[in-house]
């Protein structure tokens, strides 16, 4: 999922934090990748931020059914700049399940989209 907004990417990023913490999720780290990249040598000229987000209970209903997935959270929201617009985007979690063949969390995912969806929309109006 991807939505542009009018706002700088530090406006973007702001606004994220607390979409993510108004719909109960939690900000576990949050990647600077040009600074990350520039540590490694290499330059990297874009802006993009990428957001770990978690909602604990989520994950451990997805964790206790199979562990196996843990190889997919944390949730990741990335903040870019693309032609003068602010994107924010996502991985849907529906999407992410379905490589792992668990279709008795289909739910679980599903309420976990919605509210990253909800917060993208949220920090990208708000």
């Amino acid at each position: 999922m991807k939505l542009s907004t009018e706002k700088t990417v530090s406006e973007t990023a702001v606004a994220l934090e607390v979409a993510v913490q108004a719909n109960h999720f939690g900000v576990m780290q949050v990647h600077h990748l040009k600074e990350t990249i520039a540590k490694k040598g290499v330059e990297f000229a874009r802006e993009c931020l990428v957001f770990e987000v978690c909602q604990p209970q989520q994950t451990k209903k997805v964790l206790d059914q199979n562990l196996n997935f843990s190889t997919a959270p944390p949730c990741r929201i990335s903040i870019y700049e693309e032609r003068g617009k602010t994107i924010l985007a996502a991985l849907k979690p529906t999407t992410l399940l379905r490589m792992f063949n668990v279709p008795n969390l289909e739910d679980v995912a599903q309420e976990a989209e919605d509210t990253i969806v909800k917060i993208i929309k949220e920090a990208a109006s708000g």
